[in-house]
């Protein structure tokens, strides 16, 4: 009874703090709501094995959303870094007082000559937005892989929700020229332009970052619709 109650107060308050803003908004859940909303008894029945890493809350016109991002944390070291081999992102919707599962998202390190030793979400780049201006959010989820020169060679995947399709973008970083490569679905530029533009906004920051190394010539390739692009 006393989780129920809890439970309960956690939903209204975050009912209430949604009606108070605009249509669209977003927040993270404190490690409290987390624990009073996805006890293990719903994580099974969601389908989440991994320990919750974060949990998102999102509201617009279509209603109220959870996308809860897990981690599988097989390693932590002695100066608390965390290394997983396997990430899965669960989005939920409140459907009269219970969640129903909209999507999941899940992937693991792969063990090539790039060695990955880890995956995981790149929360700095992880947005629940509404780029078209129609009041529903389009989510975007970038994760990425940590291979043998960090960064230099590891993978990066934005998965982005547009009015139920999975549109993503799949990139293969690399230190040298050749071993870079970008795939993006065809679908991608058939979205709303401001979107788009918002995607390669986070691709340019990724670069400043020395998070990514894309092909040169990268934003003409994307300009001229390719789907297939290298060094």
């Amino acid at each position: 009874m006393r989780r129920i109650i809890i439970v309960c107060i956690a939903v209204v308050c975050l009912t209430k703090a949604f009606s108070q803003k605009t249509k669209v908004v977003s927040d993270i859940l404190t490690y409290q709501q987390v624990k009073a909303l996805f006890p293990d008894t719903v994580c099974k029945r969601l389908g989440i094995v991994f320990p919750i890493f974060r949990v998102y809350a999102y509201a617009d016109n279509a209603g109220k959303y959870y996308c809860i991002l897990s981690e599988s944390q097989n390693e932590v070291t002695a100066d608390k870094d965390t290394f997983s081999h396997s990430i899965k992102a669960v989005n939920v919707r409140i459907n009269n007082g219970s969640f129903i599962k909209l999507w999941e998202i899940s992937d693991h390190i792969v063990r090539n000559d790039n060695d990955e030793t880890s995956i995981w979400f790149w929360t700095k780049y992880i947005d629940f937005d509404d780029y078209d201006g129609d009041s529903l959010v389009e989510p975007v989820i970038i994760y990425g892989t940590w291979g043998i020169n960090g960064y230099g060679n590891g993978r990066i995947k934005f998965i982005i929700y547009y009015k139920g399709r999975k549109v993503a973008i799949r990139h293969q970083n690399g230190d040298l020229d050749f071993e870079r490569e970008t795939l993006v679905d065809k679908a991608f530029y058939q979205l709303p332009s401001s979107l788009q533009a918002a995607i390669k906004q986070k691709m340019m920051l990724m670069e400043e970052d020395d998070h990514a190394i894309f092909p040169g010539g990268w934003q003409n390739a994307m300009l001229n619709k390719k789907t297939s692009f290298q060094e």
